[in-house]
């Protein structure tokens, strides 16, 4: 029974451990990203230019030390290791869920969205079977005993899942869990289907007797039912507060707006576009890669004369940056404005460029991986 129990334990927590970290070596930016809003919150941002090094390396560790507790290899260190970092995650989820200082954990990415309370939970689980391995830890067997075969074993899978990490924040997510994915509409991920179930609030009142002191909070529905409001001697202070019951249909999409340099709205305009357009995304431009920029502009110079494309290039900073930038750069194409975060969602890079029509993700890469000018005619302009 005991063999048993720690069997289980060990391949469940070597398992989601691995499961853990290669989801977020798929995604290294994104775990960046969310890393950045933890340093924010605990008032340790000088921390947030190393954040895209700091997730590679969460997730290498993540991976190596479940395939390291599969193997059994060096069972003492390893439980050690894992005991500390579950220590340290769990402390993290529950000052994130009882203080709603991050609304997501990102512990499974954006493949599996986990509320705060939720990763706690997980995480409480995870304390308990590591726990209990690091106490048995001398009663795990290694699958070898022969030293060279562990070196092979930690160097394959450290390798392995540093070149993958490597890949995917060079070329973009291997799998893409983001609503801005290759073959998405992203004017039906932003609508609300007819019919689907709205938000459900609650208003809580402050109310104050005026005879005795009493005071007490009521919801809206009380307020009436028991017609407080008919005896003078109760009065509402201060202003009602707006508490969500239920959450109701959330949109894939809901929070980008696309606006020019005045701030009139072009969201629409350039998102249905119903003819191949090029949205070059590069949310800071204190950061993109200029070189790119550079072979991008000539790009687009091309494909206005020869295609007639129209090439816009997105970003989230001020239009007197941009106007800097675009001077600096001669840039050829036109320039909106929309909010970081959904510009860090349509695509891992800086720049990174969406291939649209209609609607429609046609194509997406970042920078390091966009195909010559002489290949994209051939896959999609002049067929």
């Amino acid at each position: 029974m005991n063999r048993a129990v720690l069997n289980f334990s060990r391949i469940f927590v070597g398992v989601l451990f691995i499961f853990s970290g290669l989801i977020k070596a798929n995604d290294p930016l994104g775990f960046g990203y969310k890393l950045e809003e933890y340093f924010d919150v605990f008032h340790i941002s000088f921390l947030s230019p190393f954040a895209t090094g700091i997730a590679i390396f969460l997730c290498v560790l993540e991976i190596v030390l479940g395939a390291l507790l599969l193997f059994g290899f060096w069972s003492k260190k390893v439980t050690t290791g894992l005991l500390g970092i579950i220590i340290f995650f769990t402390f993290l989820t529950f000052v994130s869920a009882a203080f709603k200082v991050v609304t997501s954990c990102g512990c499974f990415g954006d493949a599996i969205p986990l509320t705060p309370w939720q990763s706690f939970s997980k995480d409480l689980i995870l304390l308990v079977l590591i726990v209990y391995l690091f106490i048995n830890r001398t009663k795990i067997l290694p699958v070898t005993q022969n030293p060279g075969q562990q070196k092979a074993g930690l160097i394959g899978v450290l390798a392995i899942s540093v070149l993958f990490s490597i890949y995917t924040y060079s070329y973009l997510p291997v799998l893409d869990f983001l609503p801005y994915k290759v073959g998405a509409s992203i004017p039906d991920a932003m609508k609300i289907p007819e019919g689907a179930a709205p938000d459900v609030y609650q208003i809580l009142y402050k109310l104050k007797n005026k005879a005795t002191g009493e005071t007490k909070e009521m919801s809206d529905k009380d307020y009436l039912k028991t017609e407080i409001w008919k005896d003078n001697n109760w009065e509402i202070v201060g202003q009602p507060e707006q508490k969500l019951i239920k959450k109701g249909y959330e949109a894939k999409i809901k929070d980008l707006v696309i606006s020019d340099a005045s701030g009139t709205n072009y969201t629409k305009e350039l998102i249905e576009n119903p003819y191949y357009n090029f949205l070059v995304v590069a949310y800071n431009l204190k950061d993109t890669n200029e070189d790119a920029i550079g072979k991008l502009n000539a790009m687009t110079l091309d494909l206005t004369e020869q295609f007639n494309i129209r090439t816009v290039l997105l970003t989230s900073n001020s239009a007197q940056d941009a106007g800097v930038f675009s001077k600096n750069h001669k840039l050829l194409a036109e320039i909106f404005y929309a909010d970081a975060v959904p510009l860090k969602s349509m695509v891992r890079a800086n720049p990174g460029i969406l291939l649209m029509k209609n609607g429609v993700v046609v194509n997406k890469w970042s920078f390091r991986s966009l195909p010559s000018l002489e290949k994209l005619k051939a896959a999609y302009f002049n067929k």
